[in-house]
């Protein structure tokens, strides 16, 4: 992990990590809650799952990509990546669901203005995977500067 991701993996895997640890615990009006806005938004993944079994999968998903987004050793890339999905599957959720969004479907309504702000995690997901990708270019490119020089010395 570069040093100047620490910030971001930090900032974002720690409020991810702590919102999957908190729906662990669910209740039922939560977990239906939950399983309703998904279901508005998603029908055909989510509408036939179990209320309590969807938010335990939603928390373990959680989980799974806040412990990514802190854990030194996943590459950026990866981590990037399942940051991206998730925010992106629930900047879907804003422009899917009905009230959140004012007439011209992307500014947020004062219902939508608590999820619209989910679109910062889809960037700071692209901005992990792009140093990621962009890491293991330069480190390609510098190892094949060394074996061409291993294969001619006298260059």
């Amino acid at each position: 992990m570069h040093l100047t991701q620490v910030p971001l993996r930090v900032a974002t895997g720690a409020y991810i990590l702590n919102s999957g640890l908190g729906k662990l615990n669910a209740d039922e009006g939560t977990a239906q809650y939950l399983h309703g806005a998904a279901a508005g938004a998603y029908p055909a993944a989510v509408k036939d799952m179990d209320p309590k079994g969807f938010t335990n999968l939603l928390a373990y998903g959680e989980i799974a990509v806040g412990a990514a987004l802190l854990a030194p050793m996943v590459p950026a890339t990866v981590a990037g990546a399942a940051l991206t999905g998730f925010g992106s599957a629930l900047v879907g959720m804003y422009l899917r669901t009905p009230g959140m969004t004012l007439d011209d479907g992307i500014r947020p309504s004062q219902e939508g203005t608590a999820v619209a702000k989910d679109v910062w995690l889809v960037g700071a997901g692209l901005t992990l995977f792009t140093q990621g990708l962009t890491g293991m270019a330069k480190s390609g490119v510098k190892r094949s500067k060394k074996a061409v020089k291993k294969a001619n010395p006298l260059t």
